[in-house]
């Protein structure tokens, strides 16, 4: 196993990694719209929180050697339902190989946010 570690993705805010690589296969751990430069939440809404949720991602997948195109499943946290379709506009413009997904609304996320999205992807 070997962990994945970007300064363009937030830093773990916990005992994690990033995301770790097992043969040729990257799992992420969830991402959350932090700004990787200030350690802030960006944004108020689904919206704009979900654009940075994909662009960490993005980083964490691409320092693995993958991308959002190489996702084979999807789980997605979103903190109220009633945000599901804004949150599947976003959603659809980065992961347009639509892979197998799930997607729960949970009573919290870290620091409060509005969704959290974590990746298997292929390297």
């Amino acid at each position: 196993m070997q962990v994945v570690h970007t300064e363009k993705a937030p830093a773990a805010i916990g005992p994690y990694s990033q995301a770790m690589i097992f043969g040729n296969i990257v799992f992420t751990s969830g991402q959350i719209p932090v700004d990787p430069k200030t350690q802030e939440i960006v944004g108020t809404t689904i919206e704009v929180q979900a654009e940075q949720v994909m662009k960490n991602l993005g980083e964490v997948l691409k320092e693995a050697g993958s991308s959002l195109e190489k996702a084979v499943k999807t789980t997605c946290f979103l903190s109220d339902m009633a945000d599901f379709t804004a949150f599947n506009e976003v959603y659809g413009k980065y992961f347009t190989g639509r892979p197998a997904r799930s997607c729960v609304a949970v009573k919290t996320l870290p620091k409060n946010v509005l969704c959290e999205v974590e990746v298997i992807a292929e390297i």
